[in-house]
C-alpha cells in the first residue's frame, strides 16, 4: 500500500513539474512576441482578418505568420446555440473576413485574446457596426463609450436583428447559467431566419 501512494505521489510530483516547465515556456514565447509586435493598451497594429469565430470575436495575421485573437471592445455578441449567432458571426465576416484592419489595443482579457477597437480602411468601427446593425449588445459592464450606447438604444427603437425579439437573453446571462448549470436549450424558440 505504501508503494503504491508513493508511486501515485512520485507521479504527480513529475506531471506536475512537467507542466509548470511547458507553461514557463509558453509564457516566455508569449512574452517574446508580445515585446516583438508591442501588445499593450494604446498599441495600433494592422493585419488581415483569416478567421471570425463569432460576432465578436476574430483573428488576425500581423507581421508574417503571427496570429493573433481580438476580442472586439464594448460589445458582446450571441453566443453558439442562441438566437442571432450565425447571422452575427456571417455579418461580421462579411465586414471584415480578408480584408486588413487596423487595431487600437485596450487591454488582454482574461483569456488572453486582445481587445481593441477596429477600424476598416474607409474608417468604420466593427463594434459600433455590429450594434447598428442589431448584431451585438453593448457590453456596458467593461465599456461606457455613449456612442456605444446610444447605438443600441436607436437598434432596439428600430427593432433590428435580435431587438426583433420581444426581451433577447444577453450573451453574459446566458453564459452565467451554463455556469450554474442551467440549461438554456429551451429558452430559445429559434426561427429559421433567426439562426
Amino acid at each position: 500500500m505504501r508503494t503504491k501512494i508513493i508511486f501515485w505521489f512520485s507521479l504527480l510530483l513529475i506531471v506536475n513539474v512537467a507542466c509548470r516547465s511547458k507553461s514557463g515556456k509558453q509564457q516566455s514565447t508569449e512574452k517574446q512576441d508580445s515585446q516583438s509586435i508591442k501588445i499593450e493598451p494604446g498599441n495600433i497594429i494592422s493585419g488581415k482578418v483569416i478567421s471570425v469565430l463569432d460576432g465578436d470575436t476574430y483573428d488576425i495575421l500581423i507581421k508574417g505568420d503571427t496570429t493573433i485573437r481580438v476580442r472586439m471592445n464594448g460589445i458582446d455578441a450571441p453566443e453558439r446555440g442562441m438566437p442571432f449567432s450565425n447571422i452575427s458571426k456571417k455579418y461580421l465576416s462579411g465586414l471584415c473576413f480578408g480584408k486588413q484592419v487596423t487595431i487600437e489595443i485596450t487591454g488582454i482579457d482574461v483569456y488572453n485574446r486582445i481587445l481593441a477597437f477596429t477600424y476598416l480602411d474607409d474608417g468604420r468601427e466593427l463594434s459600433h457596426e455590429m450594434i447598428k446593425a442589431g448584431l451585438a449588445w453593448h457590453f456596458k459592464r467593461y465599456n461606457s463609450d455613449s456612442i456605444l450606447a446610444n447605438l443600441e438604444i436607436e437598434a432596439r427603437k428600430l427593432k433590428k436583428g435580435l431587438w426583433v425579439q420581444k426581451n433577447p437573453m444577453a450573451p453574459w446571462d446566458n453564459r452565467r447559467y451554463h455556469r450554474q448549470k442551467i440549461s438554456t436549450k429551451d429558452s430559445f424558440n429559434i426561427r429559421e431566419d433567426e439562426r
